[in-house]
């Protein structure tokens, strides 16, 4: 089984918002999902937050084996940078 770590989209129309999930590569994007790690909103609007990431859970997930996809990668980065 190989698991990744991924964005499943969720919001509106027009105003997505990002759950960052661990799941099973051959599951639907936005299907079951082993953890959830955070939040992405790449527009935020008041007092959200564009990043919002467990750091603790996504090392724990990736020395597992979890392969981060290339957008999560860069939440990561973003993520670290605060």
């Amino acid at each position: 089984m190989a698991v990744v770590i991924r964005l499943a989209r969720m919001g509106a129309k027009h105003d997505p918002k990002y759950r960052i999930t661990v799941a099973d590569s051959r599951r639907y994007v936005t299907g079951k999902f082993l953890d959830i790690l955070g939040t992405y909103i790449p527009t935020p609007k008041g007092n959200d937050k564009k990043v919002e990431l467990d750091l603790a859970k996504v090392e724990e997930w990736i020395k597992k084996g979890a392969q981060p996809t290339d957008r999560v990668k860069h939440v990561i980065k973003l993520a670290q940078a605060k």
